[in-house]
Order: C-alpha cells, then sequence, then structure tokens
C-alpha cells in the first residue's frame, strides 16, 4: 500500500511541488476514486465486519488488512467504517445534553433539548476534524491537533460539576423553583455553566505549551486515576436513577401532584418510580449489551452500546412508553446557535472546574497515547510529544469552542481505539468520514427529537453501562502504578475523602453559617462547599497535594512479605517432627544417600582433577625437551 510522507516536526523545509501541480492532481485523484472498482470498493473483505460469533459457526483464521494512517482506501469502506466510529461515539454524545437538560437538571424545553443533542452532534463532528487533521501553528513548532484518529465528544467529567452547581442554583433562588419547591426551567443556570467552563478551559491552555514529561510528573497515574474512578462512581448513580424511572421530583414518589409517576401523570406509559416494569425495561438493553458483546461481529461490538439502545427503544415503543409529541413538533433541521444562552460567571464552580480540565488533561494525554498505540505509530520521542502537546492544545481550544456553540466541554474521547483494533483501520478518512455522518445526524433534528423521546429506564441501562465503563478506565489507570507503600497511602487518602463525599453528599451541607448580606463570601463558602461535596474534586486535589508532599521513601522497592512467608521456615521444621517416624527415616536415608553419591562425585571429580593436573605437567616438559625419570 502507498504511505504519505511521515509526520514533520517544527518548519517544513523540504521541497515541495507548485502549488499548480498538486492543484490539477486533485480533480484526477477524485474521478479514479469515483469511477474505479479499487477507489470504490477495493478487495477487502466486508464479510469479516458482519459475521456473527455465534458456537455453531465456523470461525475464520483469515484476518482483516490493516489500514495505516495514510494509506490508500476505499471510499465504501471509509464510509462504512466512519459510520461504526459514528456509531460508538453517539450513547456518549447524547447523554451529557440529555442529562443537563433534563428534570435533574437545568430542566430545560423539550425543544431546547432536542436542539442541545443536535448541536453535540454537530459540534463533535467539527471539533474531531481539527484533532484528525493536525495543524501546524506558523513560525513554531506547536501544533493543533493529533494528526490520527482521535476523536471528541460531550465529556462526562462536567455533568458531576453541573448537576451539583445546578442543585445549589436552585437552593439559592439563582434558578426559579415553583410553590411547591418544583424545578421551574433555567437557562440562566446553563449560560453560566458555559460560561464558567469556557474560563477555565485557559488552564487546560497553557498548560499544553508545557513540555510533555513535565505534566506528566506533575500529574501521574496515582492522581489521574482515583479522580476518574470517582467520576465514574458519581454519575453511575445518575445513571441508576434513571434505570428505576428517571429524576427529579418523581424521584420521590410523591403521593400527590404531577409528579406522583415518573416522569409524570401525563405521560403515556406513567408509572410509580421503581416500578418492575422500570426496572425491567433498562434491564433489556444491559442483557443485550452483554450478548453484543459475546455473540456479535466486529461491527457489533464496538457499537454494542447502540444495538442495546435500539433494542430497548423498540421494546418500549411496542409497550407505548414512547411520546412522540415531540418528534411530531420538531423541526425538519437545526444547526449551531439556533438557540442561545445567557453566558455568565458561576464563582463557586471555578475551582470544580479546574479540576475537571486537569483531568480531561490528563485522560487527553492517555487517550492519544492508546490511539497512537493501536495505530501502530510510535508512542516515544519527538514526534510523539509533539502529537501529545498538539492533542492536548486541541482539547482545551475545543472545550473553549463548545462552550461558545452552546454545548457543554469536549474532551478526546476514547471508544474509537476499541473499534480501530477491532477493524484494523486507523486511516484518517475514515476519521473524516465518522465527522461527516456525525454532523449529518446533527442537521437533521428530527433524528435528535428521536434521542431525546427515549425513555429514561432505556436511557438509564445505557448510561450505566457506560458510567461504569469510565470508572472502569480509572482502574486501569491505577493498575499502573506501583503499589509500594508510599503510593497505596496516598490512594487511600485521597479515595477515603472521595467515596465519602459521592455516598453522603450533603455531609458539608451544614458547615458554613454565615446569613449576612457579602455576596462575595457567601460565593467563596458556596465554591468550597461545592468542591467538598464533589466527591472527585476532593480526591483530585488531595491526591496531588499527598503526592507532591510525602516523599519517596527508600524502602519502598523492597519485596513485600506476609505473615505466613516469615513463618514458612518453622512451619516447615514442625511439620517435618511430627511426620511418621518411618517417612521421617526414609526421608534421612534418601538424604545419607544423596550425600554419600556426592561425596563419590567429588572425590572422583579431585582425582581425575589430579590425573589432568599430572598430564600437563608430563606435557610441558616434554615440549621443553626435558623429562625426568624416577
Amino acid at each position: 500500500m502507498l504511505t504519505m510522507e511521515p509526520d514533520h516536526i517544527g518548519p517544513d523545509t523540504t521541497p515541495k511541488r507548485p502549488f499548480m501541480d498538486r492543484a490539477k492532481d486533485v480533480p484526477r485523484r477524485i474521478v479514479r476514486s469515483v469511477t474505479t472498482r479499487d477507489g470504490l470498493i477495493g478487495d477487502y473483505d466486508y464479510a469479516f465486519l458482519f459475521t456473527p460469533n455465534l458456537p455453531f459457526m465456523k470461525k475464520s483464521k483469515q484476518t482483516a488488512p490493516f489500514f495505516g494512517l495514510n494509506d490508500k482506501m476505499p471510499i465504501l469502506l471509509a464510509l462504512l467504517l466512519g459510520f461504526q466510529h459514528a456509531l460508538s461515539m453517539l450513547a456518549g454524545l447524547i447523554t451529557p445534553p440529555i442529562i443537563l437538560s433534563g428534570t435533574g437538571g437545568a430542566n430545560l424545553p423539550t425543544e431546547t433539548a432536542q436542539y442541545l443533542v443536535s448541536t453535540s452532534l454537530i459540534v463533535c463532528g467539527i471539533l474531531s476534524s481539527v484533532q484528525i487533521t493536525r495543524f501546524h501553528i506558523y513560525r513554531s513548532s506547536y501544533f493543533i491537533g493529533t494528526g490520527i484518529i482521535s476523536v471528541v465528544g460531550t465529556s462526562f467529567a462536567t455533568i458531576p460539576v453541573a448537576l451539583g452547581g445546578l442543585a445549589q442554583m436552585y437552593e439559592s433562588g439563582y434558578c426559579p423553583s415553583d410553590s411547591d419547591g418544583n424545578r421551574l426551567a433555567c437557562p440562566r443556570g446553563y449560560g453560566a455553566i458555559l460560561g464558567t467552563a469556557c474560563i477555565c478551559a485557559l488552564l487546560e491552555i497553557c498548560l499544553s505549551f508545557a513540555p510533555a514529561k513535565v505534566l506528566k510528573k506533575a500529574f501521574p497515574p496515582l492522581v489521574t486515576g482515583p479522580t476518574v474512578v470517582l467520576i465514574g462512581i458519581n454519575l453511575i448513580g445518575s445513571g441508576f436513577e434513571n434505570w428505576a424511572g428517571g429524576t427529579g421530583s418523581c424521584r420521590s414518589r410523591p403521593e400527590e401532584g404531577l409528579f406522583q409517576n415518573c416522569p409524570n401523570n401525563n405521560a403515556p406509559h406513567a408509572l410509580p418510580w421503581g416500578s418492575a416494569e422500570f426496572i425491567g425495561l433498562g434491564f433489556s438493553v444491559f442483557v443485550t449489551i452483554i450478548l453484543c458483546e459475546r455473540f456479535g461481529s466486529p461491527i457489533m461490538k464496538s457499537c454494542a452500546v447502540v444495538v442495546g439502545l435500539l433494542v430497548g427503544c423498540i421494546i418500549a415503543a411496542a409497550t407505548n412508553y414512547f411520546d412522540d409529541s415531540g418528534i411530531k413538533s420538531a423541526k425538519a433541521a437545526s444547526f449551531i446557535w439556533v438557540e442561545t444562552f445567557p453566558l455568565s460567571l458561576y464563582g463557586p464552580m471555578v475551582l470544580p472546574f479546574l479540576a475537571v480540565f486537569l483531568v480531561l488533561m490528563m485522560e487527553a494525554i492517555g487517550d492519544i497515547t492508546a490511539s497512537c498505540d493501536v495505530s501502530r505509530l510510535e508512542v516515544e520521542g519527538p514526534i510523539f510529544d509533539s502529537r501529545i502537546q498538539g492533542g492536548v492544545l486541541a482539547d482545551g481550544l475545543n472545550g473553549m469552542f463548545a462552550c461558545l456553540c452552546t454545548i457543554t466541554p469536549m474532551s478526546t474521547f476514547a471508544q474509537n481505539n476499541g473499534v480501530i483494533a477491532l477493524t484494523r483501520c486507523a486511516n484518517r478518512k475514515a476519521g473524516y468520514c465518522c465527522c461527516f455522518w456525525l454532523i449529518l445526524m446533527g442537521i437533521f433534528s428530527k433524528f435528535a427529537a428521536a434521542l431525546v423521546a427515549i425513555p429514561s429506564s432505556v436511557l438509564g441501562g445505557m448510561t450505566t453501562f457506560l458510567f461504569s465503563a469510565v470508572a472502569i478506565s480509572g482502574v486501569r489507570i491505577i493498575s499502573t502504578v506501583r503499589f509500594t507503600r508510599r503510593n497505596r497511602f496516598v490512594l487511600t487518602a485521597a479515595m477515603s475523602v472521595g467515596f465519602g463525599a459521592t455516598l453522603v453528599p450533603d455531609w458539608f451541607n451544614y458547615v458554613f453559617t454565615y446569613e449576612g448580606d457579602n455576596s462575595a463570601l457567601r460565593g467563596f463558602m458556596n465554591a468550597i462547599e461545592l468542591v467538598c461535596e464533589t466527591g472527585f474534586a476532593v480526591t483530585a486535589f488531595l491526591s496531588l497535594f499527598l503526592n507532591l508532599f510525602i516523599p519517596e521513601e527508600v524502602d519502598d522497592d523492597a519485596v513485600n512479605t506476609t505473615a505466613n512467608q516469615v513463618d514458612e521456615v518453622d512451619d516447615d521444621k514442625e511439620w517435618q517432627r511430627i511426620q511418621r517416624p518411618s517417612h521421617a527415616k526414609s526421608q534421612r536415608e534418601g538424604e545419607d544417600h544423596k550425600l554419600a553419591s556426592t561425596d563419590v562425585e567429588s572425590n572422583a571429580g579431585v582425582q581425575q582433577g589430579g590425573a589432568d593436573k599430572v598430564q600437563i605437567i608430563k606435557d610441558e616438559q616434554a615440549s621443553s625437551g626435558t623429562s625426568t625419570i624416577r
């Protein structure tokens, strides 16, 4: 396969063809791609992608060819694998806007929620193309983007901070509520989330210009691993609430009122929160994901979450759980800035969002490293370091631009690494086709309206699995840490408070009792309260401090011994003493026989050694012409 030239670090000094000559080749390459069989279809084994892994089917030992970063690739295969990448990202892209705009978040109207889902897909497609393209900053050694299939998506890490901030806004009156305490729509609060995150993204942008080695030393896996674990655990709670029927006012199962049932009494199939029907509907999604992983084809395995969501939607539609009024009233098309929100800075969320962007930066480094590995590219050296620098810079800029495009921050996604490993395709053409499909799905707002109409229990069965994957990725990061005494202490201290704040989120509610008119002091107290009630933020700051404060110990490299290992010698002696005399006697005879044979061999060796020495002396005397006979 033909490949392009490797990337260059810094300004490219190699001679280039004139621009007009390169421009003349473009139409010829396009015509060749769309008019020849090799350009359209190629000789790829398409059956490989769709063949399920059933017990009674013969498994093929043939593997699919590997498509490198710049290899030639047929158009149909690029569109197909790009669509597979888009499907693997779909569930993660729609989840944050649905949760944040729902009754447990800003309680925005259905039309606004549909717009946010469409915008999430469109912005993800646009910003992913930036990461894949990799722009060189003029007259510098810096880049924007990685140049590989490292796509971006709406970050899960912002959800706990945003939900905690919105809860605080409703309590303080920043967001409105009705006379019964039910939340009303709060676009002002959503705008405050966007504005605060937009400003905090500057931290990641500035840190991207630091050397990669410095970033890895300051933020090692000992800091990022437990933080990611706590993010996943925090999110699993919201996933389980949706699985049981939804979040918001129906969660408390009121005995009267509009929210006596979930999602409300006017829904087509309204039931109390935690009903068996809701549990079973979410369980159908969960089981489908497991079956796809066990028996599915390569394309089904990478899209197992979407397949599970589709099966759950089919069951929900057949049992009258769907409310199609939003789909019918949705517009035909949508795009960015169809709706806008008043941007503002909400002080209490600054510290938590700074922790979020530190985590996103380290996640980006890990995801880019994994993408280079599965793409068969170097994972060390100057080119790799430039990919890290460009990826982190693009990650920070993407987070800022996403907020300006009315969607919560974007970050580098890791789901596509599994698709690359399964399909053996790391080609940029597939990445660009993925961006095309995402933008196309976002423009057609009927598609977004159908996603917003998905029942909460179906969404909960899917998001519980996704959020657990976030926690497991944190466990994977922790597994790279050497479990010395010092590192175990840092993990224990940091995660103990983080777990406690996650399990008991209101533990810090009554620490500050100030009720004066000083709004600045009130905002500062709210910021500390929000950090202490956000488990992963506490863990992030605490692990960062402890990792820098507690020095490495000299005995950290010592072998860990347990009580059983210390007593092994005494236990062996005791066991020999209580054995039967005959058995002990046979053991002694066997040992005596071994010693005797060893002595014989050693004596023979001595005699043979003496004979060898005598022979050597004789040879030397013969060679020197002197011989002594006695």
